[in-house]
């Protein structure tokens, strides 16, 4: 692994030997387990990513992480923006291939992500951050099952000595087709294409709302999976391709069938489309990071409530 460490105020300059790597996706598994990831460690093409946010104003990276991780926060790194007063939106190309970049990730790097792995929403930055890499064109990223909790449950050996990449150039090959707009839901709407809430039942029922949403109630025709369902907080894991099956057979969307994952500023809306994508491998779902922030900040478009 390539990496230039920073301890305390002190810097250790290490060599960057990233420009003679070449490309290499070490696995096409969206999800590698802790024993995966310690026997790839020390490999030139992996970075670890630990995206986890602070926790009571501690940041969980400064005391403890992964050997040679870097740290990008989910929550203040720029993987999401506000854009126009619509929270939580895909900051576009030039920005986030900058912000990578300036991580010292290249397109010749395998990317695992690291959460902490709480529950199915904490996990939800990793498969937001994952789905980001994605409409970047860049396929070589994959997710720690169970996050950090996974890690140390294995007995992973962890470090308070921080990594600091030398940042390189990483080049974006957009993939628009992973990125539903406004006019892509309304044009679903219209034509039928299945729209998956992401959110939790009694927000898709109109019981409760997000403060981002005008109004409660969701975007008429579409059916619920709750994100909630797709992760096992106790065990610290991704549910299984099966389970994933069973829960887009159970509202009516077929294997392969095009659908597009929605939820309150696109979080939750990730997890979903993160197991149907990446974990089923239905390849027709793309995902509207404006979700109900966006659509129903025009009171012109309808929303379905009390269903």
């Amino acid at each position: 692994m390539r990496f230039a460490l920073f301890a305390a105020a002190a810097v250790l300059s290490v060599a960057s030997m990233a420009t003679s790597v070449q490309a290499e996706r070490l696995t096409d598994a969206p999800l590698v387990d802790a024993n995966w990831l310690e026997e790839h460690l020390g490999n030139e093409s992996l970075v670890v990513l630990d995206v986890r946010n602070p926790v009571e104003n501690v940041q969980p990276y400064d005391t403890a992480h992964i050997p040679g991780a870097i740290s990008a926060p989910y929550g203040s790194a720029g993987w999401r923006n506000e854009i126009q007063g619509i929270p939580g939106q895909f900051p576009g190309v030039e920005a986030t291939s900058a912000l990578i970049s300036s991580l010292g990730i290249s397109n010749d790097d395998h990317v695992v992500i690291v959460p902490n792995g709480d529950n199915s929403s904490e996990f939800g930055g990793a498969t937001r951050v994952y789905w980001t890499f994605k409409v970047l064109g860049h396929d070589a990223v994959s997710i720690l099952d169970g996050g950090a909790r996974a890690w140390d449950a294995a007995g992973g050996e962890v470090t308070d000595v921080a990594t600091v990449l030398e940042p390189t150039t990483f080049n974006a090959d957009f993939q628009q087709h992973l990125l539903a707009t406004t006019a892509d839901v309304e044009a679903a709407i219209a034509n039928g294409t299945k729209l998956v809430d992401g959110r939790p039942v009694a927000q898709y029922r109109g019981e409760s709302k997000s403060p981002v949403a005008r109004v409660a109630g969701t975007i008429p025709g579409a059916v619920n999976i709750d994100n909630g369902q797709l992760y096992d907080a106790d065990g610290a894991s991704y549910v299984s391709a099966e389970t994933v099956a069973q829960l887009a057979s159970g509202v009516g969307l077929g294997a392969e069938e095009a659908n597009i994952a929605f939820c309150n500023t696109g979080h939750w809306a990730s997890v979903v489309w993160f197991g149907l994508s990446e974990v089923q491998g239905n390849k027709n779902t793309r995902m509207y990071d404006g979700s109900l922030a966006e659509w129903t900040a025009d009171e012109s478009r309808p929303v379905a409530n009390g269903i």
